[in-house]
């Protein structure tokens, strides 16, 4: 029995150095009080330990205890990290049934416009410049920060919005999940506590959990955060606070100018950190209250992207923010990645932006959109679906369904249909959003989702 006991241990232990709760250098608990946490003799702890230490997964130090290894680490376990959910309301569920659709599926639960709605002649006119151009583009390193004449695009039209920034206080990474990632890596640290819409980008939830973070979800209402929860989770001490101010992901709803400056004033006196994703900007008619340009940056960091209006193929993120997290975040993004996004990317998606094309491509973009919402709604209407809000544009549509309507179970049957669905609980901390769901309106111009949907539903 107590080997037994003895293999229970050291797989537990495993399974916590696998998921980084005890990362490499860390000190493990003390042998009396991981006995009485696991209920088993102080004995059989110092089985499991020296059994480790003779694996290489631990270390003795003599007179002080055992710690995690450097060296023999296994794989990092991202999916067992946190509260175990049913695999149907799993974001990594659904970003797989994403990105590795077979043709003929239907997505209607993915993050991105339809290859026709994209620039296309422009990305293409694009590439041939880069052929022809310097051959350096095509064969070197990008720079630390990344392209400087992306960098110039961008700081042109922030001024626009009246947010004056230099250069050093701009960078480009891979993408926006990835300048996520630079400034979780920054930031926080095992065991902090961050705050997230409730609900929210269920991809940023996810990569919460790989930080080994505390994640509190905040209630979000058609005009922003609820401040009443928002101020009540204020005594945790969060590090940070992670939102959508233009277009919310997934609801679309707007930030309301009160709400802002509330947020911002609640920030100052208990020196929270905010990062912005601005990824769905472009998509709004006319700018809503930024959190960025009214603080100036320098509590609030700004990330972006350019996947949801020029290519999800070009990767190609960025942050903005204050100097010195600039200057830290590219020694981290050059000691992960060795400098900045691929040139190619930066200088195609530079040519894109300057070639004076791009506005049109918005322009065409919103008149398609607002019809593909008025459709969408119509569509749903006879089946009880009906929005949460009214989205001031974007392609997503928050949806209630019909009292008693699980739409984890829903979107599970659907797949069997080749439909892929976006159910609530996968943006939900709380797992609040049983009869929510979140819908592209670009790609619900196909009879057979509403067959379908309304198959499953009965």
């Amino acid at each position: 029995m107590t080997g037994t006991k003895t293999a229970i241990l050291m797989q537990t232990l495993r399974d916590r150095i696998a998921s980084r709760a005890l990362g490499p250098g860390d000190r493990m608990p003390s042998i009396r009080r991981f006995a009485t946490q696991m209920n088993v003799s102080p004995s059989t702890v110092v089985d499991a330990y020296d059994r480790l230490a003779a694996e290489g997964v631990i270390r003795s130090r003599p007179g002080s205890g055992f710690y995690v290894s450097h060296t023999h680490l296994p794989p990092m376990k991202v999916a067992k990290m946190g509260v175990p959910r049913a695999r149907n309301v799993d974001p990594f569920w659904v970003s797989r049934q994403s990105l590795d659709a077979q043709p003929g599926t239907l997505q209607p639960g993915c993050g991105w416009l339809p290859e026709d709605w994209m620039p296309q002649d422009a990305l293409r006119k694009g590439l041939r410049a880069l052929a022809k151009g310097d051959a350096s583009t095509l064969t070197h390193y990008a720079s630390a920060q990344g392209s400087l004449t992306l960098r110039r695009c961008l700081l042109g039209r922030f001024s626009e919005e009246n947010l004056h920034l230099p250069a050093e206080q701009l960078m480009l990474t891979a993408s926006a999940s990835q300048a996520m990632d630079l400034i979780c890596r920054l930031l926080l640290r095992p065991g902090d506590t961050v705050l997230v819409d409730d609900p929210g980008y269920f991809n940023f939830h996810a990569l919460l959990r790989t930080h080994q973070v505390k994640i509190i979800g905040i209630p979000y209402t058609q005009e922003g955060p609820d401040l009443t929860a928002f101020a009540t989770a204020l005594s945790e001490e969060p590090r940070l606070y992670i939102t959508n101010s233009a277009l919310h992901n997934p609801t679309g709803a707007t930030l309301s100018p009160q709400s802002a400056h509330r947020l911002l004033s609640m920030a100052a006196e208990t020196d929270l950190t905010i990062v912005e994703d601005e990824t769905f900007a472009d998509l709004e008619p006319e700018p809503s209250p930024r959190l960025a340009v009214l603080d100036g940056l320098n509590r609030v960091l700004r990330i972006g992207g350019f996947s949801k209006t020029l290519s999800a193929s070009i990767r190609c993120g960025y942050v903005a923010g204050r100097a010195d997290w600039i200057e830290a975040l590219v020694d981290l993004q050059v000691a992960t990645s060795f400098g900045g996004p691929s040139p190619v990317a930066t200088e195609l998606l530079a040519h894109v932006l300057t070639g004076g094309s791009y506005r049109k491509h918005l322009s065409e973009v919103h008149r398609r959109l607002a019809g593909a919402r008025k459709t969408a709604i119509s569509h749903l209407a006879p089946l009880g679906i009906a929005p949460w809000t009214m989205p001031r544009g974007g392609f997503y549509l928050w949806c209630r369904f019909p009292e008693g309507m699980d739409t984890g179970q829903i979107a599970q049957r659907a797949m069997e249909d080749a439909v892929m669905l976006a159910p609530g609980n996968v943006f939900s901390p709380s797992q609040s959003a049983t009869r929510f769901m979140r819908f592209n309106v670009t790609h619900m111009n196909d009879p057979r989702l509403y067959e379908v949907l309304a198959k499953v539903m009965r």
